[in-house]
């Protein structure tokens, strides 16, 4: 299982994770209690209940590079175009505009 903080203008808004039944958002119930909560995006609209998805939601696939900084990313860290959870981990902790994403490091059995 790959897991990440999902950050919204520094506060941490949610975890997203990947597992054997595909791809999911949840936010925090921190976030959600917070002051003026926001969206992290429209078509991931605040709620208690986890988004689930067999791909990875499209907003969170946007956010990954295209191009040649795609190129770069996959050619430097030897990452596969096609696993889109790897490249957002490796790619987007600095991202353009309010949403970064920060892997969190899971203890291998």
């Amino acid at each position: 299982m790959r897991k990440a903080k999902v950050f919204f203008k520094d506060k941490l808004a949610g975890i997203l994770w990947e597992d054997e039944d595909g791809f999911h958002f949840e936010y925090g119930k921190d976030y959600l209690n917070s002051d003026n909560p926001q969206p992290i995006s429209l078509t991931l609209p605040l709620r208690t209940k986890v988004y689930d998805n067999n791909i990875l939601h499209p907003f969170f696939d946007g956010l990954i590079p295209e191009g040649w900084l795609l190129d770069i990313a996959e050619k430097n860290w030897k990452i596969n175009s096609r696993d889109r959870m790897e490249l957002l981990l490796a790619c987007c902790k600095d991202c353009i505009g309010a949403v970064s994403i920060e892997p969190i490091e899971t203890k291998k059995s």
